[in-house]
């Protein structure tokens, strides 16, 4: 399958019986909890950026047409129907394990773009497209199909954080206490990180790629940038004037001193033609203060994928993976 350079960046892709869509209406502002629920019980609504919808009764047929949804849908138990193909596996090492537990048996659906006949195959009760590139008209279609859940208003493309991702899928599941446990849990490895840490607090971080012919950055609302915000560190306000209401903004090489922050984060290395040697041969890169000066790091191989996902799953590995690098970048004085 081959790829856009959107879908490189992202990393950077009939209703079965039991549940009911009662509800469509124009977007409204969902808060971080989800929408509205009576504790863990049904019915339970939830607003996100195309209106509300209404789950009646608890799925038993999820399909997850986000590129990395099923990941939180996994963690709180519950199977998966089918699974939107992005890149590398479907199931990723970290999901193996829940995939097992949970019984799960997803079929792998490869669209560029949310195709309602793959979807309607698989007879869903619930589609969940928070991690998607879902717009106002595919939502309407799709969710004939079955109540869907979209990404909650208020933040970019691809822009919804790990946090609120788990506790809008915990919503729409009826686990909400499940997912606080579990965005609990995994905020207290951040804090530990951070607290060891206490020289990242206030360092600019830039998290940027190479490709053949450009650069690219990534805002203070993608989730990667969030990762390293998570621990301290700031992303310049520079970049959100640059990106826009994009999750990204590609640069030319002449423009490369903008990634000369406080620490310099390659991503997607396995995308670089030529790999991390490339990177590191380029003129213009090399003469960075961040290159000079060994603050750069370079996310690869498995920690590469993990740091992709950036779900309540993954982010256990990169932590494991990503710290030690920084330590090691910016070391305690």
């Amino acid at each position: 399958m081959g790829f856009t350079r959107r879908q490189v960046l992202l990393g950077s892709l009939a209703a079965a019986g039991g549940v009911l869509l009662t509800g469509c209406g124009e977007g409204t502002e969902a808060d971080q909890g989800g929408g509205t629920a009576a504790g863990d019980g049904f019915p339970v609504t939830i607003e996100h950026e195309f209106g509300t919808t209404t789950i009646e009764r608890p799925p038993q047929r999820v399909v997850s047409i986000g590129y990395t949804d099923h990941d939180a849908i996994l963690a709180l138990g519950v199977p998966v129907a089918g699974v939107r193909f992005w890149y590398g596996e479907p199931i990723q090492p970290w999901a193996v394990q829940a995939v097992q537990q949970t019984g799960s048996q997803p079929e792998v659906l490869n669209m560029s773009t949310p195709e309602p006949e793959k979807i309607a195959a698989l007879q869903p009760d619930l589609i969940i497209g928070i991690y998607s590139d879902l717009e106002q008209a595919s939502y309407d279609t799709i969710s004939r199909i079955a109540p869907t859940v979209a990404a909650p208003a208020g933040f970019s493309d691809y822009g919804v954080p790990w946090q609120d991702a788990t506790r809008y899928t915990g919503r729409a599941l009826g686990r909400s206490e499940q997912a606080e446990r579990l965005v609990a849990d995994l905020e207290a490895r951040f804090t530990a990180a951070r607290d060891a840490n206490p020289q990242w607090a206030g360092r600019e971080v830039a998290v940027g790629t190479r490709g053949a012919d450009q650069l690219s950055i990534f805002s203070s609302q993608d989730p990667r940038s969030r990762f390293f915000t998570t621990l301290g560190f700031v992303v310049p306000p520079r970049f959100d004037e640059l990106t826009g209401s994009s999750f990204y903004a590609e640069l030319s090489f002449e423009q490369a001193n903008e990634l000369d922050r406080d620490l310099l984060v390659w991503d997607q290395v396995s995308f670089t033609p030529g790999g991390r040697a490339t990177i590191e041969a380029d003129p213009l890169i090399s003469r960075l203060a961040a290159s000079r000066e060994r603050r750069s790091i370079f996310l690869e191989g498995s920690t590469e994928v993990a740091f992709a996902w950036q779900t309540v799953l993954s982010l256990p590995a990169v932590l494991d993976g990503v710290v030690p690098l920084i330590e090691q970048a910016l070391p305690k004085v």
